[in-house]
């Protein structure tokens, strides 16, 4: 059950934006970041959710999207994500936020795959931007955010060809191929 649902957890960049997502579903969400490991135990991550149109728009603009796809420049009206959960850091906790938002992030991506959602990790953000719009406090760092919605799009995992290239790409269908390493190549034999 774990294997299905970690094939299934994909980076979706297409979305129903009338589909809606409720904030209850998002603090579940985040609830399920609580129980996981963290270093040191400091637990300095915080969140801000948005499952509203107006804060959404906001969000939505201070993102960029797939960076292999060069024509593409993000999701359209009508298929943008319907909520985001920006990722902070609370630098009164700690200054190094170690490896805890890439846990985090799994988590709340595997629990809206196990509801039928999907969702995008997204680092390339206009962190000063979003933090002026949305009056985000100087203590916490903007980490990421995390696009969230019902999944418009098609993704396939294909098999990295053997000139190593690991762009995803778009067919003439719009069906997302994302290469991956075999396992013989990521395992290291000693």
């Amino acid at each position: 059950m774990l294997k299905e649902l970690i094939h299934k957890t994909r980076s979706i960049r297409r979305f129903y934006e009338e589909y809606s997502i409720s904030e209850k579903e998002l603090f579940e969400f985040v609830d399920l970041t609580r129980y996981s490991a963290s270093a040191k135990n400091a637990q300095p991550l915080k969140y801000i959710i948005s499952s509203d149109k107006a804060k959404n728009r906001i969000i939505f603009n201070s993102l960029s999207w797939a960076a292999y796809l060069t024509q593409w420049k993000g999701p359209e009206p009508g298929e943008r994500p319907s909520a985001y959960i920006i990722m902070l850091g609370d630098t009164s906790i700690s200054s190094n936020f170690f490896c805890d938002h890439g846990i985090a992030a799994q988590n709340i991506l595997l629990a809206a795959t196990e509801k039928g959602l999907g969702g995008c990790i997204l680092s390339s953000v206009k962190r000063e931007e979003l933090r002026d719009k949305l009056h985000i406090p100087e203590k916490f760092e903007i980490i990421q955010v995390i696009a969230l919605g019902k999944p418009k799009e098609t993704v396939v995992i294909e098999t990295m060809q053997s000139d190593g290239d690991i762009k995803y790409w778009r067919d003439d269908n719009n069906i997302h191929h994302v290469p991956k390493r075999s396992l013989d190549e990521i395992v290291i034999k000693l």
